[in-house]
């Protein structure tokens, strides 16, 4: 079993840059696969970004996103931290959700939220126009 607690949301401009953290207890992170998802209000939710885990660690893992992210949110690892953290730049309203982290076992690629074991609570990222 391991538990997600997301951190970094908050209000910020259009333009801004948000860092967002999902951190582990339980498990060690890098052995899983991680992905941030999103959800707007009255949206279904929604796929952002994912790291995989890799029998190497220190690689880090393959990395993906969603087309309307890519070049503005980057997703990493900290292994010292225990944590993947998703920073988010040239923010928009449309990015206006909350974030949840999840993480799967599985190395393959999924952008599936019924595909991921474990959740976090999600936090609240606000982008005022």
């Amino acid at each position: 079993q391991v538990q997600l607690v997301e951190s970094g949301g908050g209000l910020v401009q259009t333009g801004g840059s948000l860092r967002l953290s999902c951190a582990a207890s339980g498990r060690t992170l890098s052995d899983y696969t991680v992905g941030w998802f999103r959800q707007a209000p009255g949206k279904e939710r929604e796929f952002v970004a994912a790291i995989s885990w890799s029998v190497t660690r220190w690689s880090g893992g393959s990395t993906y996103y969603v087309d309307s992210v890519k070049g503005r949110f980057t997703i990493s690892r900290d292994n010292a931290r225990n944590t993947v953290d998703l920073q988010m730049t040239s923010l928009k309203p449309e990015d206006t959700a909350v974030y949840y982290c999840a993480a799967r076992r599985s190395a393959s690629r999924s952008y599936s939220p019924g595909e991921y074991d474990y959740w976090g609570q999600g936090t609240q990222v606000t982008v005022s126009s």
